[in-house]
């Protein structure tokens, strides 16, 4: 799960490290050598933020949001980037890991983008990485797949709200597909691990709020795997 980054053996990128950014340094198929030894050395954590919201899951996050993860996770997001999916996903990977026992199917629910985010970075960019994370698990002995029983609503800027009003604001925007649930009810998803993704969390609203939604289906969620814990929050040693 730990060598990630020759995953970019195939990429063509700009001349600019896809970590820090720097310009005319020697690459290693797209980021220089210190963001490369940086990124391979994340290990996952138990991250919450303080105070974690009413219902937030057991949560493991391969590193803070800062450095060469939040360049990468820019460069992917905000860059259109779209080859960084594979690497991204590898890491994500980890997460869903240390989580999710071998020996059982592992289900990985998404957070949803809102249509508008899908539009403006030519899709669903947390699909794309779990479905590499799929392919990474799979190799690495586990049964895993992953499914989209959620929908996203357009959302209100939450930055003006307190607490309670930022995870009033998460949960309505957040629905489910009943007609998924069935299908993952069929195909034995309350046996399996369920695992929410997200690439980023700060306040745990959406984390929270995907998790009220999925157990108000009777879907019982195991914890939450992302990439990314912003450094306002407190990230645990061990998992």
């Amino acid at each position: 799960m730990t060598s990630v980054f020759g995953d970019l053996a195939d990429l063509v990128l700009p001349g600019a490290c896809v970590g820090c950014g720097a310009d005319r340094v020697r690459l290693r198929n797209g980021a220089c050598p210190a963001c490369v030894a940086e990124l391979e050395g994340l290990r996952p954590h138990r991250a919450a933020p303080s105070p974690p919201p009413p219902g937030f899951p057991a949560c493991v996050a391969v590193g803070p949001y800062a450095g060469a993860l939040r360049g990468a996770l820019l460069a992917y997001k905000e860059k259109g980037r779209h080859r960084l999916a594979r690497p991204l996903g590898a890491l994500l990977a980890g997460a869903v890991a240390a989580l999710a026992p071998p020996g059982r199917p592992v289900l990985i629910v998404p957070v949803p983008s809102t249509r508008a985010a899908r539009r403006e970075r030519y899709g669903d960019h947390m699909t794309r990485l779990t479905t590499h994370a799929v392919q990474r698990l799979r190799a690495a002995g586990w049964t895993a797949r992953a499914d989209q029983p959620l929908r996203a609503l357009p959302r209100p800027d939450s930055t003006s709200l307190d607490a309670a009003a930022r995870s009033t604001a998460a949960v309505n925007s957040l629905r489910i597909n009943p007609a998924r649930i069935s299908v993952l009810r069929r195909g034995g998803a309350p046996r399996s691990t369920l695992v929410i993704a997200d690439d980023i969390v700060t306040t745990g609203a959406t984390l929270a709020a995907a998790v009220r939604r999925l157990e108000e289906a009777d879907m019982q969620v195991t914890g939450a795997a992302v990439l990314a814990a912003t450094q306002l929050r407190r990230i645990c040693p061990g998992i």
